[in-house]
């Protein structure tokens, strides 16, 4: 039988809900690599580097941003606070030296020296981001779409945050920001990285839980109107130093805003918190009983449902193994645990990379070229295709370069990259959560691959041969990326193919693993 590593010795002794709160914070310090362009400016000028130096530190941080092959594996092999920890040591040192270079504390550092800086610095984000996904999509397995949407989506946000942090309150400061990063973000992810810890998940299904996650849903959008909202009056008018710190907490506030969550469950308890067998309740009483060793998501085998998954003998098989008759040799199916190994041989996870893969990679083109340019049982896999179909027409939109919608383009490549972030909660739907953290760091190497290939190979091109053909270094005009944008449509029509291909494949599994509407967590039994 195969264990789980032990990470906490009180497992479940918290409310899962307190940690995905403290989770909130630990992913807005994981966006701390979407500060880049922020402080930029700064190593261009203070150091005296060129534009193409400045490019390629923009390559460091995403390289080290994407670097998750070493968090997704330690993921199994620690603890969430011996992640979070690695993660603060290496934003402190990273973002140290940039600090000590910018504010010339110290001079004459090699250019080499502050890329290995900027690759440190920004795997901290891996770091910080597997461990609180990691952790809570375990503890909210019914609800691991949510919970990864909702984490992700603060990944993104973080970026606003931190742009308002830069604007209202370090008025602009890239030294001071990159301060902050050294020393603040290490010592807020150190304050709240005991409570990211695993929980039992409860084996029933809890009608509160919807109602809970489309809370925290709904504060982090009005969050996201309000940092956009913030971010343009602090750059269109003078405020005044009373109302920036207004603001500011504002925004601290709604951060705080997912602790409503347990407070409430605690204040005001419900008798299907109190039945719940993974509440707080009733988890003291599971750390001694509950047999750690059993992975977290088992299929049903007793519902009609999974018939295309299982033949008749296999099920039986699985039954007999469930009473400890036989030994488990045979491999995974879809649902189940895999291994990275296991993983690497299956249609479906390399059909998975390359959407991603498609649909990141034209999209990290765009944002990093902005400046030149100006049901349940439904597959998640559908939505990701048709969000790249619509970015097939947003890139025809900006061949076309008809005046004034850059803005709505840019926003339609914004909202079709979010939806590729999909392909977390289908990878542990496909794969199984045991070894999610190294399964799913793996399909985000498709985002620097893609940037690589797309951004800073093809449209480097065909940017410098446009140039070249204007007799001037810099490019003007919509010719500079006329031919990447129909590239990358090209490119993101076939990610939808792709999608189309994978969603067949896999709709078999979603229709059996939702078909009570709920994922299945346990083995149906007569007591429930």
């Amino acid at each position: 039988m195969i264990k789980m590593p032990k990470l906490v010795e009180k497992t479940g002794s918290r409310p899962p809900w307190v940690g995905l709160a403290a989770a909130v914070w630990v992913q807005m310090s994981a966006g701390n690599a979407s500060t880049f362009p922020l402080y930029s400016a700064a190593l261009k000028l203070v150091l005296g580097f060129n534009q193409q130096q400045v490019t390629l530190l923009g390559v460091a941080c995403d390289l080290g941003e994407n670097m998750g092959l070493l968090p997704g594996y330690a993921s199994n092999k620690l603890a969430p606070w011996a992640m979070l920890l690695i993660g603060v040591s290496s934003c402190f040192l990273g973002y140290g030296v940039l600090w000590l270079s910018v504010s010339q504390i110290v001079n004459g550092l090699p250019f080499w020296l502050l890329f290995i800086a900027l690759v440190i610095a920004t795997n901290s984000c891996s770091w910080f981001s597997t461990a609180s996904l990691v952790t809570n999509m375990r503890n909210f397995p019914m609800s691991r779409g949510s919970v990864a949407g909702l984490l992700k989506g603060l990944t993104g946000i973080s970026g606003a945050a931190f742009t308002v942090l830069f604007s209202v309150l370090l008025h602009h400061s890239a030294s001071d920001l990159l301060l902050f990063l050294t020393v603040g973000i290490p010592v807020l992810c150190l304050a709240v990285m005991y409570f990211v810890r695993p929980c039992i998940p409860a084996t029933g299904e809890d009608p509160s839980e919807p109602v809970y996650l489309a809370f925290l849903l709904g504060t982090s959008i009005l969050l996201a109107a309000y940092l956009v909202v913030t971010t343009v009056l602090s750059e269109v008018y003078s405020l005044p130093s009373v109302l920036r710190y207004v603001l500011v907490a504002i925004m601290v506030l709604c951060l705080f805003s997912p602790l409503a969550v347990p407070i409430k469950m605690t204040l005001f308890r419900s008798n299907a918190q109190r039945s719940l067998p993974g509440s707080s309740d009733n988890l003291a009483k599971e750390e001694g009983e509950s047999n750690q060793g059993e992975p977290l998501l088992i299929t049903s085998t007793s519902d009609p449902n999974l018939g295309a998954l299982f033949e008749e003998d296999d099920m039986e098989i699985l039954l007999a193994e469930g009473e400890g008759a036989v030994k488990k040799k045979r491999k995974p199916r879809r649902g189940e645990d895999f291994k990275i190994g296991q993983v690497f041989v299956k249609a479906d996870f390399w059909l998975l990379w390359f959407v991603y893969f498609l649909g990141m990679g034209s999209g990290v083109t765009v944002s990093n070229n902005l400046a030149q340019i100006g049901s349940r049982t439904l597959p998640r896999t559908l939505w990701m295709g048709a969000a790249q179909l619509v970015m097939v027409f947003t890139f025809l939109l900006f061949y076309m370069a008809i005046d004034h919608t850059i803005y709505v383009a840019t926003a339609l490549i914004g909202i079709g990259m979010g939806f590729q972030f999909l392909s977390i909660a289908t990878i542990s739907e496909l794969f199984g959560l045991r070894h999610f953290g190294i399964n799913y760091n793996v399909i985000l190497l498709g985002n620097p691959i893609g940037a690589t290939i797309f951004s800073a190979l093809l449209a480097g091109y065909i940017y410098d041969k446009e140039a070249e053909k204007q007799g001037n270094p810099t490019c003007v005009g919509p010719d500079c990326f006329r031919e990447t944008f129909l590239v990358l449509a090209g490119v993101c029509g076939l990610g939808t193919l792709l999608t189309v291909i994978l969603t067949v494949r896999i709709r078999p599994v979603y229709q059996a693993l939702y078909a009570s509407g709920s994922f299945r967590l346990q083995p149906q039994s007569g007591g429930h």
